[in-house]
């Protein structure tokens, strides 16, 4: 009963046709391997995150060593 009701309720305010029914649902392909491409993104951003936290510690220690 509470299922209907929703239905009803999604139906009259016009979002029940953006929502699939589970017959809906195609096949989805299986996802590719990953390539070379993303082992240079993923080496790029640890990259970037280790130069963020050495500059952060690097001005941490300054600040310190100024304030002595």
């Amino acid at each position: 009963m509470a299922s209907l009701a929703l239905d009803l309720v999604l139906w009259l305010t016009g979002v029940r046709g953006h929502i699939p029914r589970f017959d809906e649902f195609r096949p989805v392909p299986a996802a590719p391997a990953a390539g070379i491409g993303s082992a240079v993104r993923v080496l790029a951003i640890t990259a970037a995150v280790l130069a963020a936290l050495s500059l952060a510690v690097w001005g941490t220690v300054w600040i310190a060593i100024q304030l002595l």
